[in-house]
């Protein structure tokens, strides 16, 4: 079934006591929506630009205007909404107060007329939910720490952040089981819990803290994942994706589903243990926004919306049951509210919304509505989305288009593989520029080297309908580095002088890493990027694609690294935002950008500081390097062990996907050369590219480019090539075990 498109919304609730009103005269389509009876009991939906409420009267109103809603929470005192502004609560859905004191605060940069100035956000939040034994408590989430309210969101204080080795939290949720229980859920490391006891134990707590002091004894967060199935061939569970506190019965109970795999599962506190619910099969999907409905679970799943009904949960007098809309008709509801809302599109993929309710039922609230539709197309707020989509290429070395010889064998290789897309530095690696600019200003701060005639070879690959893409290495760049002194390097705090990455061998000498990093916080290097890209694309390139857009992470003295060009409040991933908004405000091209294969695995900005559900607001294309030889030997080799290289791209292409809620296309690199590593030594050969290739094109095939530092592309395949050896790929969707 073709699914709904609902690309207007991102949280939309319907409220009790509602009667329904004909919608054919507002929009054509027959059938019906909720009509208001008071502030609270009519259709709300949130998107990028607001939250709106629907009625009889024709067009929606708007009620609150500030930014991307992300979930709208109604408890007795009122209404909440999760917004990427904050948390905002009304009694009325007229007046609005923020509700965030006491939530970190993240600085973004500007360069407005030459002058910094500074905009401070609320940090990205993940979650909001309260307690529904006591709907004052409520609860949210950074990607690195989790906060408690008692006061309804008047005041905020840490609880810290679980025990898990990197940043990457989920979801929350808080529940009464014999006191307070906060649980957090983490990308890689699971369900987390923590037991508050009848007093705020949240009192003093650092965001960088595991646990917390009561009185005399310290609480601990500790891991609660018995039960939950594994992502394969590692020791942790795969995401959960959603917890929920259901608390109609009178008795609390807890249910938790995961993202990746179609599992629901339910505590037993007493025994500190998930138990399966519903196992929905080997398949790959993505679900999310998990809700109780009547005697059922409903979720939000990849095109449609799905249920699990409970047992034992309707009441003897059914005659007291009010029954709300079956799924289907909610989503034809949601069908008919999008068609109110056709001037206010939304970027596609962060669209949570929800449902009708029939009359005299239970609220219902759904998120996460990105889910309903198709991958990316839907996205009319990012025209150069669609502009980088569908292109297949290969990375061209730079210096074999030096000459049109060589570069015609690349010609050659573009139209006998059917490939449309070429990538080439244009500042590379060693930061060196590989064309002559016309503006005296990046001339200033580069070294040009080698350069390409950029006209004929712009002209060459035009003639052949290629797809330019520039690569442009950032901030890993040693000509910068050591320009001015020092000026706009990443600085070593302890030398003070310009920082070294290095290794200790086991004589005591030292290696130092062939890297040399600039500051990321550096406007002066913002703008010399930004000036590069430009030149770039007015001179005919397509796309701009920034790759070691990222901090260091390599060197046994990385805890020297300082960044002087770092002003207060701003971290790894503000620096990263801040250079992006700056290079959008001036350059209007599409953008992509290079990131480790385990960021775009899994929903952590480690070390990096490349945070992919943020990031892909900012850029339209997102390429994971997905090497199999660059993961754990051991990763995703279960058997048969020749599919490693299919599993690794089909499943983190659309892990991806899901991480990034579609708002930017996944083109992952694929590797196309030997490396002398386990896996490769065994099974390295004309298959494993071929197996890669189908990975992708079984994720939805949006795109890809085969990547080959020295330019040997002999065992990509032909378009027509079929498996010549091992288990055969004959399957659409990929198996999770």
């Amino acid at each position: 079934m073709k699914p709904h498109y609902v690309h207007q919304f991102f949280a939309l609730i319907t409220f009790s006591l509602c009667t329904a009103l004909p919608l054919q005269a507002q929009t054509g389509l027959t059938g019906t929506i909720v009509k208001e009876t008071g502030p609270y009991q009519s259709l709300l939906i949130g998107t990028a630009q607001g939250l709106f409420r629907l009625s009889e009267r024709a067009k929606p109103e708007e009620l609150w205007s500030g930014g991307l809603i992300k979930k709208i929470v109604s408890t007795p005192q009122g209404c909440y909404i999760l917004t990427d502004q904050g948390i905002f609560f009304s009694r009325d859905l007229a007046n609005w107060e923020a509700r965030n004191q006491g939530l970190p605060v993240k600085v973004i940069k500007e360069i407005v007329g030459g002058k910094k100035q500074f905009i401070r956000q609320v940090q990205d939040l993940k979650d909001l939910e309260y307690n529904p034994a006591d709907p004052a408590m409520l609860v949210t989430a950074s990607k690195d720490g989790v906060f408690l309210s008692r006061d309804g969101g008047l005041s905020w204080k840490s609880l810290g952040m679980p025990p898990a080795k990197t940043n990457g939290i989920k979801a929350v949720a808080v529940a009464n089981l014999n006191g307070p229980v906060v649980f957090a859920t983490h990308g890689i490391y699971g369900v987390y819990a923590l037991s508050l006891g009848e007093t705020d134990a949240a009192s003093g707590v650092s965001s960088g803290s595991s646990s917390q002091t009561k009185g005399t004894s310290v609480l601990k967060w500790i891991a609660l994942n018995q039960g939950l199935e594994l992502h394969e061939t590692t020791d942790n569970p795969d995401e959960v994706g959603d917890i929920l506190v259901d608390q109609s019965s009178g008795k609390p109970r807890v249910f938790a589903l995961q993202t990746f795999r179609e599992r629901l599962y339910e505590l037993d506190w007493d025994a500190k243990r998930f138990n399966l619910l519903y196992r929905g099969g080997d398949e790959f999907k993505v679900q999310d926004g998990l809700i109780r409905l009547d005697n059922r679970l409903l979720y939000v799943q990849q095109g449609k919306l799905a249920q699990f009904p409970l047992e034992g949960t309707i009441p003897q007098d059914k005659n007291t049951l009010r029954w709300n809309a079956e799924p289907d008709q909610i989503q034809a509801t949601l069908t008919k509210a999008e068609a109110l809302l056709t001037e206010k599109p939304l970027a596609a993929a962060l669209v949570p919304s929800s449902t009708w309710a029939s009359s005299g039922a239970v609220p219902v609230i759904l998120s996460e509505l990105w889910l309903l539709q198709e991958p990316y197309g839907q996205n009319d707020s990012k025209p150069n989305l669609k502009t980088a989509l569908n292109r297949e290429g290969l990375y061209l070395p730079v210096n074999h288009a030096l000459d049109q010889k060589t570069l015609n064998r690349y010609v050659q290789i573009l139209e006998t593989k059917k490939l449309n897309m070429v990538v080439i530095d244009m500042k590379d690696d060693y930061g060196r520029l590989r064309f002559s600019p016309q503006n005296p200003g990046i001339s200033v701060k580069g070294r040009v080297f080698n350069p390409v005639n950029l006209e004929q070879f712009v002209s060459t690959m035009k003639a052949h309908g290629a797809y330019l893409v520039a690569r442009v290495v950032v901030f890993k760049d040693p000509e910068l580095y050591k320009k001015e002194g020092g000026k706009y390097a990443v600085w070593d705090s302890s030398q003070n002088a310009p920082w070294q990455g290095y290794y200790e061998n086991p004589d005591g000498t030292r290696t130092e890493y062939d890297e040399k990093w600039v500051d990321p916080y550096s406007e002066a290097v913002w703008d010399y990027i930004t000036a590069i890209s430009k030149e770039l694309h007015e001179r005919g390139f397509d796309e701009i694609q920034f790759d070691y857009i990222r901090f260091p992470t390599d060197g046994v003295n990385l805890n020297q690294a300082s960044f002087r060009w770092r002003d207060p409040g701003m971290d790894m991933e503000s620096a990263i935002l801040s250079f992006l908004r700056y290079v959008r405000s001036h350059v209007n091209v599409p953008i992509s950008i290079d990131i480790y294969g385990a960021n775009g695995w899994y929903r952590t900005g480690a070390r990096t500081g490349q945070e992919v559900e943020v990031l892909a607001r900012y850029v339209d294309a997102i390429c994971p390097m997905y090497y199999p030889s660059h993961f754990e030997q051991t990763f995703l080799a279960n058997n048969p062990p020749e599919l490693r290289p299919y599993r690794i791209y089909n499943l983190g292409t659309l892990r991806a996907m899901a991480i990034a809620r579609n708002l930017a296309v996944i083109r992952p690199y694929m590797q196309a050369f030997y490396m002398n590593v386990s896996y490769d030594r065994k099974y390295y050969n004309n298959d494993y590219v071929l197996r890669e290739l189908l990975g992708v094109q079984n994720a939805g095939n949006f795109g890809y480019t085969y990547w080959n530092n020295v330019g040997r592309y002999d065992e990509i395949p032909l378009p027509e090539t079929r498996l010549t050896s091992g288990p055969a790929l004959l399957f659409k969707s990929t198996k999770i075990d």
